[in-house]
């Protein structure tokens, strides 16, 4: 479970989250939502103990977050951070030194659902196997927690699809708690339990997918233009 208590975080004069109070459960999978700015990124490193809140707490499996908690969260991050020397295979082999429940073989199972190349060099790859390869990493990690920040971002249109519906072998629904940042709203629809709308550092609506569905009759892409718009 992740609970944020009246939780704020100011850069500067700036707010990236302000005063949010909100609980996340576990064996769902939830999509945070908004504009570029709005906090998104701020959350997902605030539950993987990145980044410290100014006022309130985050709390993540009953611990207050801190650098320990990396131990708990795979956390695909927006930003490119691999050591460009490196090959595919290398990349995997650090992970599977830094990270004890990273396991081997689901990395090599999720190398071949990517289509990607051990013996690749990781400067030659393009953005979009650059993505793969950062989906690999956090997948075929065993954790409690899983954050992924556009992990879409850079892929195909054509594969994305695809992608999306075999993320689904590789997700412990029972288990995890599963938290998307992505502007790619149609791909992840199927995947959703919940939907967090943010703006300006702020949570301004949440729905259950389902509900949404059935009781105001709107996808996800029309409940965010609405939601947006107002």
């Amino acid at each position: 479970m992740i609970k944020f208590q009246h939780v704020t975080k100011k850069y500067g004069r700036k707010y990236g989250l302000n005063d949010v109070s909100y609980t996340l459960e576990k064996g769902k999978i939830y999509g945070l939502i908004g504009p570029n700015g709005s906090g998104k990124s701020t959350t997902l490193k605030m539950i993987a103990g990145l980044v410290h809140p100014s006022n309130g707490t985050v709390i993540v499996n009953g611990k207050e977050a801190d650098r320990k908690t990396a131990r708990e969260v795979a956390y695909l991050t927006e930003l490119d951070t691999f050591y460009q020397p490196f090959k595919v295979g290398d990349m995997i082999e650090f992970y599977y030194s830094q990270f004890p429940d990273f396991r081997m073989e689901r990395a090599e199972e999720l190398l071949q659902f990517m289509k990607l190349d051990r013996d690749a060099k990781l400067k030659q790859l393009s953005k979009g196997n650059r993505g793969r390869l950062k989906l690999v990493l956090a997948l075929a990690r065993e954790t409690s927690v899983l954050l992924l920040d556009e992990p879409f971002s850079g892929l195909d249109p054509m594969v994305r699809d695809s992608i999306v519906k075999g993320l689904l072998s590789y997700i412990d629904f029972e288990n995890q708690t599963v938290v998307i940042a992505t502007h790619e709203i149609d791909e992840i629809e199927p995947l959703l339990d919940e939907v967090l709308a943010i703006q300006n550092g702020k949570v301004i609506d949440r729905y259950n997918v389902e509900e949404l569905r059935e009781t105001e009759g709107l996808s996800i892409l029309e409940w965010m233009k609405q939601t947006f718009k107002e």
